[in-house]
């Protein structure tokens, strides 16, 4: 018997969300049906609507959801009802980087979870008697209730309050596993984050968990610049009034930066973090400007610096542990999330979604009255 579910449906790009009604199949054998608590907006999620991504509409979007479990399938592993679940990028759990405990570089990452629909093309989503795209990462968590599966439904502890931890499943998760799984500086070091929105802030957290100094955030909106300095930045710069900003970070870092993070995809940021890298110095990019986007390095400076440029998808991390193991820092009060979140009601969600692109919230999540 389909569950009855309200949904935030994206009928054509470049509309707006509307909320309509949907029935959603019974679980699969290997999926789980969980009752959203909280589902955050991710900037991903507005490049789908503008068209910058290709993915199919009608279309439900939400790829940061979090709830709790309300029916299982026979072959969910160790989650059953009333579970409280962070949900997650999909994977497919049989190619070679699914095998080897790196999820987030699946094979087929952009099938699973661009393509909106499950791997054997089917939906479990109705609106209006019609199939739509209502897997969006696997989850299309823009909703009431969400069909997922096990493969991208993380348990965690009862005590977290649930309906806030959905950014951990992409956009937290990507900031603090780039510093903590994909960079991996070592105390002291030099740590210089570019782009102070949700991804941004978390790898700044993250950085202070290390113990980095300097923890540079380069960000041109003042009040993430002072949000930055409140959750570990030792140093926010706006790098609009930079005349050069290699030049300045390598001033702040005594000739060179040991780490950089990139959540910005901007190439000319890209091409300045290169050249303001010291001897042996790393380069996470995190963030996509387009998906044209063209930069241009200095091949002198990657070969004579010996430098590591890498790119990272969900910070590099397995979600089963890593999802887990941030809700118990957050707990602790050693990984503030709360201080990143604006709560806006499921019916506010285009007003939530020009917050987002503004840069007045940094990272929204929707909420459910009932």
């Amino acid at each position: 018997m389909a569950t009855e579910a309200i949904v935030a449906l994206l009928s054509a790009i470049g509309e707006p969300l509307r909320l309509t009604n949907a029935q959603i199949a019974d679980p699969r054998a290997d999926e789980l049906l969980v009752k959203i608590a909280g589902t955050g907006i991710c900037h991903t999620d507005l490049t789908v609507q503008h068209g910058r991504f290709p993915s199919p509409v009608p279309i439900i979007l939400g790829h940061e959801g979090s709830g709790v479990v309300v029916a299982v399938g026979d072959d969910v592993g160790d989650i059953a009802v009333d579970d409280n679940v962070v949900l997650t990028f999909m994977s497919c759990g049989v190619c070679s980087s699914c095998r080897s405990d790196d999820p987030a570089y699946c094979e087929k990452f952009g099938q699973l979870n661009m393509g909106g629909y499950r791997e054997d093309g089917s939906s479990a989503t109705c609106c209006n008697g019609h199939e739509v795209a209502g897997h969006f990462f696997g989850q299309s968590s823009f909703a009431t209730y969400a069909l997922v599966n096990r493969r991208n439904a993380v348990k965690v502890r009862p005590d977290a309050p649930i309906h806030m931890l959905g950014p951990l499943g992409c956009g937290l998760q990507t900031g603090a596993g780039t510093i903590l799984n994909a960079l991996k500086p070592e105390k002291g070091s030099s740590c210089v984050i570019f782009g102070g929105g949700g991804v941004g802030l978390s790898a700044v957290m993250a950085a202070r968990l290390v113990g980095c100094d300097p923890i540079i955030l380069c960000e041109p909106v003042e009040s993430r610049r002072a949000l930055g300095l409140e959750l570990g930045a030792t140093i926010a710069i706006d790098p609009r009034a930079e005349g050069d900003i290699s030049a300045r970070l390598m001033e702040l870092c005594g000739g060179g930066v040991d780490v950089i993070c990139d959540t910005t995809g901007i190439p000319a940021m890209i091409e300045a973090a290169v050249q303001a890298l010291g001897i042996g110095g790393k380069l996470g990019l995190v963030g996509m400007n387009s998906m044209d986007a063209m930069a241009t390095l200095s091949v002198v400076s990657i070969l004579s610096k010996g430098l590591t440029i890498k790119g990272v998808i969900e910070g590099d991390s397995n979600p089963r542990i890593f999802i887990p193991y941030l809700v118990d820092l957050f707990m602790a009060g050693e990984f503030p999330l709360d201080r990143l979140i604006s709560f806006f009601d499921i019916s506010q969600i285009n007003e939530a979604f020009a917050a987002q692109e503004k840069g007045a919230a940094i990272k929204p999540i929707l909420t459910f009255a009932s």
